[in-house]
């Protein structure tokens, strides 16, 4: 980025400020778009889009769709923004329908950044994923029900010129409240799928024991639209759950306490827990299931089993967010999740220099100098602050902002200039000059 251009993007960062946090493309144009769309748009009407950092925003932004690292809920990341670079994080996890995805990002004090936050739904027969749910700065936190059995993303990415740290969550809930009292998911006995009638059928939803008169409760406000008898399910309830499309099926009732048309909420007793109808020889027990409107039956144990536990925080230092470290040892693999047994994205040789972009339990979230980002284990890296070596330059050597042959220039060294071998990578030292700058020499210009 030119210096010329340097004033005009803060200028234009103010006057996105200046708009107030909660106007929309919606109230200017009358048409629904999210945070992020209406920061895009402002960026292509100031002409922003035109130059270096304005497009590599954009840029930013579709490749985070396309290339996402993969974690495991509950997740919980401590990360660094880079003013220098427009850049987006994207996380890939998977969710199964019925639970409830809760995402939240904390700011660090002191932090001044509008940040987007956008959930997505990702299809394997379409190239572009479907929009679920978004925040920025004005809440950073939101909450949605899963329909399908999906890999969903997450992208989050901060406003032009601007740094700090953020803390972000995900954890899954119940969308349904537990339709038994006094009882959570560890009193399932029986679960979706397993065989029934010597294999003629399969089980359509979830068995709950409990003792015989144990009050069964609504898992949703609705209202009752059958209350009878079958030889299969016995004393049976059916309550409709208007709100999330679907109908919710209680079976083997001992008693049945409610009547068709009646409005509940959730928690009131609907009936009592026995072992009615097929389930004559079995201990009592609840058969819970779940009908989607136009799929039918459902595995009901992820719409009411336990809310994911908090996730374990970063245990690694947090004075490295930010910072550049080098691998420490012989070698070292960088992965596509914080976990061993992930896929592999490439094996780093000894002193290669990465730049810390997040922190999650035991593991960083780093870039290469290439822009490569992914996994490693804290302890597979020292801080690049304290030098490998002292070089003196034998004559004049350009100084890159990236080690590549193309890159930008930052300054000429003159001729036995001292400088502080801090990483390599790719042919390129990433130095550090005696003023206190950073940047990369080939490796053939050293004494």
């Amino acid at each position: 980025m030119s210096i010329s251009l340097r004033p005009a993007l803060y200028l234009f960062v103010f006057l996105l400020a200046a708009c107030g946090k909660q106007q929309t493309l919606q109230g200017i144009f009358h048409q629904p778009t999210t945070p992020h769309e209406t920061y895009a748009r402002r960026l292509r009407q100031a002409g922003l889009d035109g130059t270096a950092l304005g497009r590599d925003w954009l840029t930013a932004a579709d490749k985070a769709l396309r290339d996402s690292l993969v974690v495991t809920l509950p997740f919980e990341e401590t990360g660094y923004f880079r003013a220098e670079r427009a850049t987006a994080a994207s996380y890939r996890y998977a969710v199964r329908a019925g639970e409830t995805v809760r995402v939240s990002l904390a700011l660090a004090p002191g932090t001044q950044a509008h940040v987007f936050l956008d959930a997505f739904e990702l299809h394997p027969d379409r190239a572009a994923p479907t929009h679920l749910a978004s925040a920025d700065t004005t809440t950073l936190s939101f909450s949605y029900v899963v329909e399908d059995d999906r890999q969903h993303l997450l992208r989050v990415q901060p406003e032009l010129l601007r740094t700090g740290r953020y803390t972000l969550r995900i954890q899954r809930t119940p969308s349904l409240s537990f339709p038994v009292q006094g009882k959570n998911d560890v009193a399932v006995g029986s679960f979706w799928g397993a065989e029934r009638d010597q294999g003629a059928r399969l089980h359509e939803g979830i068995d709950i024991f409990a003792r015989r008169g144990t009050p069964v409760v609504a898992a949703a406000a609705g209202y009752i639209t059958r209350v009878n008898e079958t030889p299969r399910g016995g004393k049976v309830v059916w309550l409709a759950d208007a709100a999330h499309g679907q109908h919710i099926y209680y079976a083997h009732l001992d008693r049945q306490l409610v009547q068709p048309g009646q409005q509940v909420r959730i928690g009131d007793t609907l009936g009592l827990v026995g072992n009615t109808g097929n389930a004559r020889t079995t201990q009592p027990h609840l058969h819970f299931g779940v009908y989607r409107a136009g799929r039918g039956a459902v595995d009901p144990y992820p719409f009411v089993r336990r809310a994911d536990a908090a996730p374990a925080a970063p245990r690694s230092l947090p004075a490295r967010l930010g910072q550049w470290v080098r691998v420490r040892d012989k070698a070292t693999d960088l992965r596509r999740s914080p976990a061993y047994k992930a896929g592999k994205l490439a094996s780093l040789p000894r002193h290669t220099a990465l730049y810390v972009l997040g922190a999650q339990a035991e593991w960083y979230r780093v870039e290469q100098p290439d822009g490569l980002v992914g996994y490693l284990p804290t302890r597979a890296v020292t801080l690049a602050a304290e030098p490998l070596r002292r070089e003196t330059l034998p004559a004049v050597a350009n100084l890159f902002a990236l080690p590549q042959i193309n890159a930008p220039q930052l300054s000429s060294l003159p001729a036995r200039s001292t400088v502080a071998v801090l990483g390599e990578f790719a042919g390129y030292r990433l130095v550090r000059e005696s003023s206190g700058g950073l940047g990369w020499l080939p490796a053939g210009q050293k004494s």
